[in-house]
């Protein structure tokens, strides 16, 4: 692959990277909102809207693990982390600064709602480590056993199983801080999982269109993969 490529797709790369980042971030600073979604009045998900971005993370990974490579994949979650850990000490410092008498939003709105962020946000990273990484490595687990074929196998396959992974454990560990009462967390624990595994199934269509128009333009055959090294 010519220079010109190689920079494309080095730029593509932390677009990607970006996007993830974003996404991470914006779930953990959102999560204590919560909704019920019924479709077609045939189950009654209750949720977050911290997951509403969420499963845009696994796409990606999923994405950059088919075209960069499992190192890549790797080295955006871990980015994720530190951009987690940065992003909760800039809210840290807001929550512990005094409002003047005229601020529009006064301590105790921003404390209730920014206040439980860094308890939310420890146990959100213990179950994204988890998942992100068990996600990455049976996705390529797949991939070698499939040759680079059957992308829909490995898609579903590795998300299913890190996203059940990661609402196990973000969902005790809320409950277990004391942030969500224990009454709740069958129901969350279902609704999650449910609501996870129709985003997967519906993004496999995105994540093939996409790996399409990376092979067509960088010029990859199947199961090949961009070194960005």
């Amino acid at each position: 692959m010519n220079q010109k490529l190689t920079s494309e797709a080095f730029t593509i790369y932390l677009i990607l990277a970006s996007m993830f980042i974003a996404a991470l971030v914006a779930s953990n600073l959102i999560f204590q909102k919560f909704f019920y979604w019924n479709p077609f009045g045939l189950f009654r998900f209750e949720l977050s809207v911290g997951i509403l971005p969420y499963p845009i993370t696994f796409l990606i990974t999923d994405i950059i693990s088919e075209i960069y490579g499992r190192k890549k994949a790797n080295q955006v979650v871990i980015a994720g982390i530190f951009a987690s850990v940065f992003s909760m000490g800039i809210v840290l410092v807001a929550n512990y600064t005094p409002a003047i008498e005229n601020s529009p939003i006064d301590n105790q709105l921003f404390s209730k709602v920014f206040g439980l962020s860094p308890i939310a946000v420890l146990a959100s990273m213990l179950a994204y480590l988890f998942a992100q990484f068990i996600d990455i490595r049976i996705f390529h687990f797949w991939k070698r056993k499939t040759n680079g074929n059957h992308l829909w196998l490995r898609n579903n396959f590795s998300t299913f199983s890190s996203q059940f992974i990661d609402t196990l454990t973000v969902i005790t560990l809320l409950c277990s801080f004391g942030v969500l009462p224990w009454s709740l967390f069958n129901k969350l624990l279902i609704s999650g999982f449910l609501f996870k595994i129709i985003i997967a199934l519906l993004d496999t269509p995105i994540l093939y269109f996409i790996v399409y128009l990376f092979r067509r333009r960088f010029h990859l055959k199947v199961g090949e993969e961009i070194n960005l090294y």
